[in-house]
């Protein structure tokens, strides 16, 4: 096809004939015959976004599931309420996403027996590292003796028992092309099994993806797990969200060797003493500042005052050379790359209060941290010839764009040089 007269982020304005690779890009293009044209009306156009780090599966389902987020949901009376009222699926559980104490205090099998109904029921810790199960779920995986119904999401044994939901994987491949994603990273640990069905491209993180526990740390065997993965010629990715398992990754890193596409997971802590190590380790940091503007007033409250400044660090990262990368890490943060840009731009909590006003960056970095590739999440893509066919057409010049980061600007997108999206 042939983009004509789109505006680059630099203001050049250019004609560009794209196939499953940019073919050609000059001031002016004429039409061949049968190609498809689009006029993007001094619009600009960027690299389609891909967004580093989600989970496809449960981003679907969540279309499907109860939202109970602590934003949503007050008091254990509403929660019984949504949870009583609530229909099982086609496979005969009730499926809760977004689960915060702070809505009902700590939840386990008792408790969910008191607020659910005489169904299946299992709801999801807003984290995604948790679920809690009631006596009936329980029966239902065949673990009727387990004594708090608490199970962990990364833990196959019971995972494999449930029944496999039909997820709505099209419909939130749609919902993407709407935000101008042309590309994602699937973060969900486990086998390496490639997902279908999309219209983005698809990388899968698979059994390169290790989730850690604070009640669990071995610095050993993680050791050994990121050796072994060395050793089989492919890199890793750890999941990081506390100062504990980010300091232990680091050791583990510097025991075993780094090797290329070495990735940290949100680095949602980060003490300031870490920047150096992190710089001298090489190793990418692929994190998500849409939670400052999406659970930042529970941060100011469960986390000390004096380690605000740790939370969700991206200015800092970059000043000390740290490769980054930003991601949504959907359905446990809005699906909206725009929005997460904003937030890293922003930083303002859901009440306006600005947290870590030192980690804001400018517009034009905060979409850049969303235009790597799959491979390198820290080496934005390029507009020129022999780069991926993967575009997006925004409505508005490169000023508007940068001014509103807004997903409603998105006129177009494209994958492989065909039009996946056209608002």
């Amino acid at each position: 096809m042939l983009i004509q007269h789109a505006a680059m982020l630099d203001g050049a304005v250019v004609d560009i004939r794209v196939g499953d690779r940019i073919e050609q890009i000059a001031d002016t293009l004429a039409a061949q015959p049968g190609e498809d044209v689009l006029d993007a009306g001094l619009g600009t156009v960027i690299p389609g976004l891909h967004d580093h780090h989600m989970h496809l599966y449960s981003a679907a389902a969540e279309k499907d599931s109860v939202r109970i987020h602590a934003t949503e949901v007050h008091g254990r009376e509403e929660l019984a309420r949504i949870l009583t009222a609530a229909v099982p699926g086609a496979d005969g559980w009730i499926r809760a996403v977004g689960y915060h104490e702070s809505v009902a205090g700590p939840l386990d099998r008792e408790t969910l027996d008191a607020v659910t109904p005489p169904h299946p029921v299992r709801v999801q810790d807003r984290s995604g590292v948790l679920w809690t199960l009631n006596s009936a779920g329980l029966a239902a995986i065949g673990r009727p003796e387990h004594p708090d119904g608490r199970l962990r999401s990364a833990d196959p044994l019971w995972q494999k028992t449930l029944p496999r939901r039909q997820t709505r994987l099209a419909a939130f491949s749609d919902l993407l092309c709407g935000y101008g994603v042309t590309g994602v990273t699937d973060a969900t640990p486990g086998g390496d099994v490639p997902i279908t069905g999309l219209r983005q491209r698809v990388h899968v993180l698979g059994s390169g993806k290790k989730i850690l526990h604070d009640d669990d740390l071995d610095l050993d065997a993680l050791t050994r797990w990121i050796a072994d993965r060395h050793h089989a010629g492919r890199s890793v990715a750890v999941h990081c969200v506390t100062t504990a398992q980010l300091v232990v990754t680091m050791a583990a890193l510097r025991a075993a060797g780094t090797a290329p596409g070495d990735r940290i997971e949100h680095a949602a802590m980060a003490p300031g003493d870490c920047l150096s190590d992190l710089v001298g380790l090489g190793v990418t940091v692929v994190t998500q500042p849409n939670f400052v503007a999406e659970r930042g007033d529970e941060y100011r409250t469960d986390v000390p005052a004096d380690e605000h400044d740790q939370l969700w660090r991206v200015a800092s990262l970059l000043r000390a050379g740290v490769p980054v990368a930003l991601s949504t890490d959907a359905p446990f943060g809005r699906s909206d790359p725009w929005a997460a840009m904003r937030a890293a731009v922003h930083r303002r909590t859901p009440s306006g209060v600005v947290l870590g006003p030192a980690e804001r960056i400018l517009p034009r970095t905060a979409l850049t941290l969303f235009l790597g590739g799959a491979v390198h999440p820290a080496r934005p893509r390029r507009i020129a010839p022999g780069q991926p066919g993967d575009l997006c057409v925004l409505s508005a010049p490169p000023g508007t764009v940068l001014a509103e980061l807004d997903a409603g600007l998105v006129a177009a997108t494209i994958v492989g040089g065909g039009v996946v999206f056209r608002r």
